[in-house]
């Protein structure tokens, strides 16, 4: 079983009268994820499609797709395989479908490109995993239920948190980064991902602590404000309740528990 790239392409942009029509289709698999809002031919006529959606067109199935807004960026491979994953996917053909995390998306083209450019030992091997990723993100896309208008600034939001637990945070300014008012941002963001944002906040703020606390010499005040709080005794409390002990005690028992 075997995946080969015959070409990949990241950031293609292309002027506002793009038109790539082939009407018998190609030989091989053609897979593009768009980054701007495109007019594809589905079920026998034209349609007009968002940014960020990928399509999948197995061999000989026609392609037409065109800019609509001006300049036209996508991504896009062009592949043979005999994997199943793909011959039997359940993704459907020549349909776009919108890609909640498109920029995960763009990285995984990106590293496709990279691997198809060198020569390594483990080339072959490092194309297929990337290749399996991708497609189990698209599957993911496809079955999600939470393509709403909202959940792309909500996992965004969420990146922000994991990333940078120390900032000040707070519902005001997270609903204003939204662009929802604060009791509609609790609302969706415990729907989506099935924690509140604060408590969000409150256990990756935590779980650095607990990684300074063991990897690290900072004191514990030095800590406590490196993970948001400004008291440190309203740190110690939440540290506490949360792990059950003091910083202090984890920090003395050595525990690499998560």
């Amino acid at each position: 079983m075997t995946t080969s790239i015959y070409y990949v392409g990241y950031d293609a942009a292309h002027p506002g009268d793009f038109i790539y029509d082939i009407p018998e289709g190609h030989d091989f698999w053609l897979l593009i994820l768009t980054q701007t809002p495109a007019e594809f031919w589905v079920q026998g006529e034209i349609r007009e499609y968002p940014a960020n959606c990928a399509v999948l067109f197995p061999p000989r199935q026609k392609i037409m797709y065109r800019a609509c807004s001006g300049q036209f960026v996508n991504d896009w491979v062009r592949f043979e395989t005999d994997e199943s994953y793909v011959l039997e996917t359940a993704l459907p053909r020549g349909v776009p479908i919108p890609v909640p995390d498109p920029g995960y998306c763009r990285q995984l083209f990106q590293l496709l490109a990279t691997e198809n450019f060198f020569s390594c030992d483990y080339r072959e091997l490092s194309i297929d995993y990337l290749f399996r990723i991708l497609f189990n993100k698209l599957l993911e896309a496809f079955q999600s239920k939470e393509n709403s208008p909202h959940y792309l600034k909500l996992l965004n939001l969420r990146k922000a948190i994991h990333n940078r637990p120390g900032a000040e945070w707070s519902v005001p300014s997270m609903a204003d980064d939204v662009h929802l008012s604060p009791g509609y941002l609790q609302t969706l963001y415990k729907a989506t991902f099935g924690i509140s944002c604060m408590d969000d906040v409150i256990q990756c703020r935590i779980r650095l602590a607990k990684e300074r606390l063991i990897h690290g010499s900072l004191r514990i005040a030095d800590i406590s404000e490196l993970c948001g709080y400004r008291n440190v005794e309203h740190f110690s409390r939440q540290f506490r309740r949360i792990v059950g002990c003091t910083p202090r005690e984890y920090r003395q028992s050595g525990d690499l528990r998560p």
